[in-house]
């Protein structure tokens, strides 16, 4: 686990056999439950860690451009660091992220129609005092990311066949691609999951350079960057990472099974990696072994649930 003096922020995660992934995959498919973090994603590894090393040079206010599991993890870790936060939110942050955000401690403003203009807005605020905590473009963040890899090599020590990761900005992707070089899995394909209407990294390697896309059009709006991080682009491309696109209903699809198999909530961004073993994608049909990143969501509810398979449904 990680910690400055005393506050735990990330927590060491299991690694859980699935047997009915693995059964609707034809692999033995283990699930890096992320989900189980503190602000329940992935976020508080990577973003702990800037965190607590700004604090430890003294910053006294984090902002954060984000309504979802990036502004739930700088809002926890500024609670438990002494830090007061901001966090800028876009006109898509469910009321629910909202009360999380505050009752978390942090204050909450909107800004805009998507994370571009809320992040604009918090690049801003920071000038004039405070510190910038990128939900996924930075190396820090990366860095601290990559310690889920580090304990999936622990956990689980033969190399699994394949690695499934949903991509939204590519910081998570970025993280676990450091994780593999540090312990030897360069060579494990990466499969990258986006969902239609969100798809920039896909549109980027696609192109062979980035590309920004000129709205978000999917219901996984944490998967919402219209443009990738650069470095994951030139990452993908070193290292073959694999695209794979899967629509909103496919995705939601998924968290409503992984609910029922597991017993557990995540939203549709972590549902798109899901549906990639559940729908038996073409990259994984030849592997054996697979490990799938359950990345979380902490916006994620029984309502909410319903909401989205309502809508991805065709209905309201």
């Amino acid at each position: 686990m990680s910690s400055v003096h005393g506050a735990v922020l990330h927590v060491r995660t299991p690694l859980w056999p699935s047997q009915p992934l693995s059964v609707a995959l034809g692999a033995e498919v283990r699930l890096k439950m992320e989900a189980l973090q503190p602000v329940g994603s992935f976020k508080i590894r990577g973003i702990g860690r800037a965190c607590q090393q700004l604090a430890g040079r003294g910053t006294r206010h984090f902002v954060s451009s984000s309504g979802g599991n990036a502004g739930y993890a700088v809002a926890y870790a500024g609670r438990q660091l002494g830090v007061p936060v901001t966090v800028i939110v876009p006109r898509t942050t469910p009321e629910f992220m909202r009360r999380v955000l505050r009752a978390t401690g942090a204050e909450v403003r909107e800004h805009g129609a998507s994370w571009d203009d809320a992040h604009a807005a918090a690049a801003e605020l920071a000038s004039a005092g405070g510190a910038l905590i990128h939900p996924f473009d930075d190396e820090t963040v990366w860095a601290g990311h990559a310690t889920l890899i580090e304990e999936c090599a622990d956990q689980w020590p033969a190399a699994p066949d394949a690695i499934v990761v949903a991509v939204g900005g590519g910081g998570l992707l970025l993280g676990v691609l450091e994780g593999c070089a540090r312990v030897g899995w360069d060579t494990v394909p990466i499969l990258a999951v986006e969902t239609e209407g969100a798809a920039s990294l896909a549109a980027s390697l696609r192109r062979g350079e980035l590309v920004t896309l000129p709205r978000i059009e999917s219901i996984a709006i944490t998967l919402g960057a219209r443009t990738v991080a650069p470095r994951a682009l030139v990452r993908a491309q070193q290292r073959g990472v694999t695209s794979h696109l899967v629509d909103d209903r496919a995705a939601v699809a998924s968290c409503a099974r992984f609910a029922e198999d597991h017993r557990l909530l995540v939203e549709p961004a972590c549902g798109a990696a899901l549906a990639a073993c559940y729908d038996r994608a073409p990259a994984l049909r030849a592997a054996r072994r697979v490990l799938v990143v359950v990345c979380g969501g902490a916006a994620a509810t029984p309502e909410l649930l319903a909401h989205w398979l309502r809508v991805t449904a065709g209905g309201r």
